[in-house]
């Protein structure tokens, strides 16, 4: 809404996008030929047709307002002077923009043609009914899509009142201000709903995000649990355990004291080997007897 309130006299520097916001204000607010007249009427006769009239009458106060704001956006936003420098700049979109923008507006124009209210005409009730079988074709109620109609045109009606008749100026104060007092502000301020959700929500979420972010996983998990705890007891373990005993009283000892073992035998078993034949003799004398000895005796 505060941006609104900066624009005006947009309709000379942005003509199609003008008049495709027309032809979507006019549907919006249900002005017979529109897709959205139709539609419209449709549901409001069927809340009457069902006996909801409180129903009714609040969707047919809600269609008043609807063609109201809407109104003030037109007169608002393209009528006037512009009230900001960005909207004394305001060029028109291009093609890419525009042209399904009034593809949009054809449609809000022609989209009731698909399901008229009219025997023969109800095309896309006859389509689904084929598939769902409690769908029913609905009817036009003359008096509803009178009130309708007349509700939707005063509502644009006192928007031109409003806001067309006299374009706001820069500076000037929202003439709805001027009638609805501190309601105005009420509504301006969303009654307080941001500041509500921000305080139940958006806060309490944000101060929990940082206590995860910061204390349970910055300070917790990696300060003191990952950099005290594994780091540390890994080092520990790695070194006291795996390090000093494992490896190195562990096997650095089993297996120096089998290198000693080894070089000590062979260095008694290396004076076997003297050189001497009668040495040499003698042993093969010694093993002929040992293996005639034990054919002799385990054969």
């Amino acid at each position: 809404a505060n941006d609104m309130r900066n624009m005006g006299g947009m309709r000379k520097s942005m003509p199609v996008t003008f008049w495709v916001y027309v032809f979507g204000t006019l549907s919006l607010a249900g002005i017979i030929p529109f897709a959205g007249f139709w539609s419209k009427d449709e549901i409001l006769a069927e809340s009457l047709g069902e006996g909801y009239t409180l129903v009714y009458w609040l969707l047919s106060l809600a269609a008043f307002l609807t063609a109201f704001y809407m109104g003030r956006q037109i007169w608002m936003v393209f009528f006037g002077e512009p009230r900001h420098e960005a909207a004394a700049r305001a060029v028109e979109s291009p093609r890419v923009i525009t042209i399904p923008l009034m593809i949009l507006a054809a449609l809000s124009l022609l989209g009731g043609l698909l399901n008229l209210p009219f025997p023969g005409m109800q095309y896309l009730s006859l389509w689904l009914k084929q598939t769902i079988e409690s769908i029913e074709p609905g009817t036009i109620n003359w008096a509803v899509a009178l009130i309708a109609t007349v509700l939707a045109v005063a509502g644009l009606y006192l928007s031109w009142l409003l806001y067309g008749r006299t374009p706001v100026k820069v500076g000037d104060e929202d003439p709805l201000q001027k009638i609805l007092g501190p309601v105005f502000i009420g509504m301006q301020r969303k009654w307080g709903v941001d500041e509500a959700y921000k305080f139940l929500f958006t806060d309490p979420y944000r101060r929990l995000s940082r206590f995860l972010a910061i204390t349970v996983d910055e300070k917790f998990w990696h300060d003191w649990f990952h950099e005290k705890v594994l780091v540390r007891g890994f080092n520990l373990i790695a070194k006291e355990g795996l390090s000093d005993y494992t490896d190195k009283r562990g096997i650095d000892r089993f297996f120096d004291g089998l290198a000693d073992s080894m070089r000590r035998a062979s260095e008694r078993l290396r004076h076997v080997e003297n050189g001497f034949v009668r040495s040499y003799a003698l042993a093969i004398f010694v093993g002929v007897v040992a293996v005639i000895g034990y054919i002799a005796f385990f054969r």
